[in-house]
């Protein structure tokens, strides 16, 4: 075995149990891939380590955390990152895309409050920055969203849970 092979094995240990222990890190990258345009939700991982005696504010924040730079990611892809990236490589289609603009056509910038509604709201955020949001509103919307989804989560876990 050489040291690649190793480090391989090595490597697969670790995520075995990071992925069979959740902790804040495993709570914080499910939910910052969430909200990069990857298929993925991140409020299951939230319900588990709350009903497992995680801190709910802690939890709350983490996710919130993972799950707004993970917007800002797929924001920037979208002021930098040119039609085959955003296209091709993230598979927003051009009916999603139109979508999304019709949402900041009707709603404004305000849109981006639902930043955290599955399938329109990774898009929402692409186009915030393909039309150059001011990064500040772009934040405040962001943040706003994504905390009171959160926050929602963990009062209703910890509700049902004690």
């Amino acid at each position: 075995m050489n040291q690649f092979d190793n480090h391989f094995l090595h490597y697969l240990a670790l995520s075995h149990d990071w992925l069979h222990q959740p902790g804040y890190l495993s709570l914080f990258c499910i939910s910052f891939l969430a909200s990069t345009l990857v298929p993925l939700g991140s409020e299951w991982l939230l319900v588990i380590m709350l009903a497992n005696g995680y801190e709910p504010v802690s939890s709350t924040l983490t996710a919130t955390a993972g799950n707004y730079l993970g917007a800002v990611t797929t924001y920037l892809v979208g002021m930098y990152g040119g039609r085959w990236l955003i296209e091709k490589l993230f598979r927003v289609s051009p009916e999603q895309q139109t979508q999304a603009q019709h949402y900041y056509q009707r709603y404004g910038s305000y849109s981006l409050l639902f930043s955290w509604v599955p399938i329109v709201g990774d898009p929402l955020c692409l186009v915030g920055g393909m039309l150059r949001i001011k990064f500040s509103l772009f934040t405040l919307l962001v943040v706003s969203g994504k905390l009171i989804r959160y926050a929602v989560t963990a009062w209703i876990t910890t509700s049902f849970a004690g």
